[in-house]
């Protein structure tokens, strides 16, 4: 039986469209994004943007939104059994293409992690708009130290 996502978190003018592949289990349980405290997405951000990870999930994502940046996810829904990206199965891609033609001030869009990558790719790139695949901010993606995250996902700040 498929699962299916959450629906994307933006401002009515985002800059910035960040896509994972698929909520994980626990955030689909808190309809959060990035809802495991282990995940190192909302330390990212804090670090970046400022946003405290500890501020409550409301008031973090408006405050990411007041900063340009949208979430979503490229899979609409998928079968998988558990949290892992390579266990999902069956996906059925998000209309991103739609999203960036309500929100033409998106100028560029953010992969979070070589699934989420290789799915947009597949499914719904959009041509001439610049995308970067980052890596992945999950806690199963522990081979990269986390100031070297940062780094990498320091080209945030640079588009806005």
């Amino acid at each position: 039986m498929p699962g299916y996502g959450l629906p994307p978190l933006s401002s009515s003018r985002p800059r910035i469209l960040i896509l994972g592949s698929f909520p994980s289990v626990l955030s689909l349980e808190r309809q959060e994004y990035y809802g495991n405290p282990k995940n190192r997405f909302w330390a990212i951000m804090e670090d970046l943007f400022s946003i405290p990870s500890s501020t409550p999930y409301p008031e973090r994502t408006a405050l990411l939104t007041v900063c340009g940046i949208a979430l979503w996810d490229v899979v609409a829904s998928c079968e998988r059994p558990g949290s892992a990206d390579n266990r999902i199965k069956n996906p059925v891609p998000n209309d991103i293409a739609g999203f960036i033609w309500e929100h033409p001030s998106v100028r560029m869009i953010a992969l979070n992690g070589s699934t989420a990558g290789r799915l947009y790719h597949r499914f719904c790139e959009v041509p001439g708009l610049p995308s970067g695949v980052l890596p992945s901010t999950s806690p199963a993606y522990a081979a990269m130290p986390f100031r070297e995250k940062v780094r990498a996902w320091g080209v945030l700040k640079k588009e806005m």
